[in-house]
């Protein structure tokens, strides 16, 4: 496995949240869903992210931005137009006073705004739930990054824009696998761009021991590695891999194993007919109860509790 194919494997939209908005400035939308990830396409027009710590983001035609929540942010025509929108968790649009806008502002299937004609076109999805997307996806994005239409060239954001507004049978299905892969396909393009802002672990995907380490390791979790076993595969000693592997990962081959296999169990857990000695046989645990001692151990809860508490907005 790809070093990096573990890390984007994790999107799956479940019915997610998709919408075309068309507005015309000046406009502002404080935005407060607490959703985990949220992407913006631009179509039409420009608009700005702002983040409450005063980072400011332009967007322009072609322009698409992933945003990490779930932290609130405001987007907008101008930085110093004031909000006058909100939009709330389970997408429940309202103005400042706390009136629902969602009937005024229904422009037809999955568009939404004050006017057809607008000259603004944004195209939003959102990942409503933590499980449709891992967290050490999660941990490893800034609060927001952006990939410039002139930096890239794929067919995506004018598919998604052909596809939001029908209304066919398995029209979510369609929707929700075209988000998967725009923002697959984003961040593939910002890791490939991200210099020194990647993670430590991307980075070192280039390194010819620390690389191949990380390829079995991520693409082989329920293998019994052991430093010993790892380093014969790479090819070179026990010492040496345990060397130049904290360096330039920032910990242990051990302990960025036990990581991903938890990471994994995370994500894993969630899904309806798991349980907890099938994920464990999966990651890479003998039992569930090996599975347990270390999930509790790190995450200071057991996998049943983990598996039936709701996941976070």
């Amino acid at each position: 496995m790809d070093a990096i194919v573990g890390l984007l494997d994790g999107p799956r939209a479940n019915r997610a949240f998709l919408l075309r908005s068309i507005l015309t400035p000046p406009w502002s939308l404080r935005i407060q869903d607490e959703a985990p990830l949220a992407i913006a396409a631009m179509v039409r027009g420009e608009a700005w992210v702002l983040a409450d710590d005063g980072t400011h983001v332009r967007l322009g035609a072609g322009d698409v931005a992933v945003i990490r929540g779930p932290a609130p942010y405001t987007v907008a025509d101008d930085p110093a137009t004031p909000p006058h929108i909100v939009i709330h968790p389970d997408q429940h649009c309202t103005d400042l006073a706390g009136n629902s806008l969602a009937a005024s502002m229904d422009l037809g299937v999955r568009t939404w705004g004050d006017s057809l004609d607008g000259p603004t076109v944004i195209l939003t999805g959102a990942y409503l739930l933590e499980g449709e997307v891992s967290q050490r996806l999660l941990r490893a994005l800034p609060p927001h990054l952006v990939v410039r239409r002139d930096s890239w060239d794929s067919p995506l954001v004018g598919l998604l824009a052909s596809e939001i507004t029908r209304d066919e049978p398995g029209q979510e299905a369609v929707l929700d696998r075209l988000l998967d892969l725009l923002l697959i396909a984003v961040l593939r393009v910002w890791f490939a761009r991200a210099g020194q802002t990647a993670p430590a672990w991307y980075r070192a995907h280039d390194d010819p021991v620390v690389g191949p380490a990380l390829r079995y390791l991520q693409g082989h979790p329920a293998h019994p590695w052991t430093v010993a076993s790892l380093s014969a595969k790479v090819g070179v000693s026990r010492a040496t891999l345990a060397r130049r592997f904290t360096d330039l990962v920032g910990e242990s081959p051990m302990a960025f194993l036990t990581g991903w296999r938890l990471d994994l169990a995370a994500d894993l857990l969630r899904e309806p007919t798991a349980t907890v000695d099938a994920v464990a046989r999966k990651v890479g645990y003998g039992s569930g109860f090996a599975l347990s001692a270390a999930f509790r151990r790190v995450r200071g809860i057991s996998p049943r509790d983990h598996r039936v508490a709701p996941a976070a907005r």
